[in-house]
């Protein structure tokens, strides 16, 4: 006769029951994540309905009838300076003495363009009746629209730094 040997051990369970299958589509399923079936079906389908974590990186194109279509104005180009005959260490001693400037105001900007030009104007007589130059330069000629258009082009500096 066999004798079954009953051996009682505790189970312990972490969860409750209606955690289980039913909110499997709360779970996020990452990239590494999930059976190899689970990774060859979202593989296979680029618009599938658990997205593919990319970790921040930013598309460069996007898909038509499941094929991608790559957009070059979404390729990122990186503007790097050249560092050729550069001496300067990349390193700011904390015993540097703190260097306070007060803000750049519209004052210091029609000072620095136009003012100049208008002392000049005056002194040679070269203002109309009502304060307008009689030969205005470039920058007296430009309308409000095409300003703000030069100033908004990348890499523009309207103001020459003086060199000290």
């Amino acid at each position: 006769m066999a004798s079954t040997c009953l051996i009682i051990h505790r189970q312990i369970s972490t969860s409750a029951a209606f955690h289980g299958k039913r909110n499997f589509r709360m779970i996020q399923l990452f990239n590494k994540r999930g059976s190899r079936q689970f990774k060859k079906e979202r593989a296979s389908d680029p618009n599938c309905d658990v997205p593919i974590d990319r970790r921040g990186l930013r598309l460069t194109g996007y898909y038509v009838n499941n094929k991608w279509v790559n957009v070059p104005e979404m390729i990122p180009e990186l503007v790097v300076p050249s560092l050729k005959d550069f001496h300067l260490k990349p390193y700011v001693s904390y015993r540097v003495p703190e260097i306070t400037k007060r803000e750049y105001t519209a004052k210091d900007l029609f000072n620095l363009v136009y003012a100049d030009k208008i002392k000049e104007d005056y002194k040679n007589s070269q203002l109309g009746p009502n304060g307008e130059p009689l030969n205005p330069s470039e920058h007296e000629k430009m309308t409000p629209k095409e300003a703000k258009d030069l100033a908004d082009k990348t890499g523009t500096d309207l103001f020459q730094v003086e060199k000290i």
